[in-house]
């Protein structure tokens, strides 16, 4: 499966998003910050991995549906794209 140009930019943008968001976990704990303001912060890194994650799962899942309909784009099996979505369960 090969990431569209439009839904490969969107999954960038949401990963940069999560790496800014890490380094400012790293840099909390570093500067000794309380525990629930790091463990929110945490959360929202784990929140923005996961969308991104769904959304590679979504276009697999497009793609399939597409390859159905007679694109020449092929998708990935029903069986890869149940290992990824339950990779991220």
């Amino acid at each position: 499966m090969e990431l569209r140009t439009a839904d490969a930019a969107e999954i960038v943008r949401r990963l940069r998003r999560a790496h800014g968001q890490l380094a400012g976990v790293i840099s909390m704990i570093e500067s000794g910050r309380d525990c629930t303001e790091v463990v929110t912060q945490l959360a929202a890194t784990s929140r923005a991995l996961d969308r991104a994650g769904f959304k590679i799962v979504a276009c697999g899942m497009r793609q399939c549906l597409e390859a159905d309909a007679g694109s020449a784009e092929p998708g990935g099996t029903e069986a890869d794209l149940e290992r990824l979505f339950l990779a991220l369960a």
